[in-house]
């Protein structure tokens, strides 16, 4: 029992110090040309630490959040249309009023600036939102800039005067060309496992071998006659 009541008065003296010291944050909009009144800026919330604590913002641009305890805290706007600055809030036991920094959002709050900004806390709109981008009209000179576009003009080109370099070629250089392109073909095809290119490559031996002359034998019917010639001369 004691041992219940002793942790029921620690936390009734923690709740006590936590109303005891808790301060009210005030601050305002500040309108400007982005956002010049509360019609424009609509429905729009302040939050502690991304919605730990919060306040609403009134039409006159005013806000207020109830019974912050001491600590350390992000305040942010929450609001669709416009984007706004964090600031830093520093609620302090010791002091009246609570100490207000900017903040880039991201950085450690261990670390801390020696610049403060005025209190009550000023907020102003810096950019307003944009969901949708324009649509984009038709551009021809954009289409043709593309890599795509390009390989496909130089490939058509290329197409269309392939005929008539072909015709500028002389004869043996044209004959080369086909022996090398159908050679690659054969290669080609032998690499892949074709056996149309190993046929092809077989064909293309025995086409070489017919064509290639016979070398004559010197022996002939000349050479014969001499011999009997010879030999009857030497029965005489």
């Amino acid at each position: 029992m004691k041992m219940v009541r002793t942790l029921s008065l620690l936390g009734f003296l923690l709740l006590w110090s936590s109303i005891t010291f808790a301060v009210e944050l005030h601050g305002y909009i500040q309108w400007n040309k982005l956002c010049p009144d509360y019609g424009a800026l609509s429905s729009a919330k302040v939050l502690l630490d991304a919605g730990k604590m919060s306040g609403r913002v009134t039409r006159n641009g005013n806000f207020s959040i109830l019974d912050v305890p001491p600590g350390t805290y992000v305040l942010s706007v929450l609001s669709h249309d416009y984007s706004f600055d964090h600031v830093r809030i520093d609620v302090s036991p010791s002091e009246t009023l609570p100490e207000v920094r900017p903040y880039i959002f991201g950085t450690p709050l261990l670390t801390t600036t020696s610049f403060n900004l005025p209190y009550p806390i000023v907020l102003t709109p810096r950019h307003k939102n944009r969901y949708f981008s324009p649509r984009e009209s038709f551009n021809l000179l954009g289409m043709f800039q593309s890599p795509m576009m390009m390989i496909m003009v130089l490939t058509g080109v290329m197409m269309l005067a392939m005929p008539y370099i072909v015709k500028q070629l002389d004869p043996e250089t044209l004959d080369g060309l086909k022996g090398h392109a159908t050679a690659a073909s054969i290669e080609k095809s032998i690499q892949n496992g074709d056996p149309r290119g190993l046929s092809a490559l077989l064909s293309a031996g025995e086409e070489t071998k017919a064509s290639t002359p016979v070398a004559k034998s010197n022996t002939g019917p000349s050479t014969l006659q001499q011999r009997k010639g010879g030999k009857g001369n030497k029965r005489r």
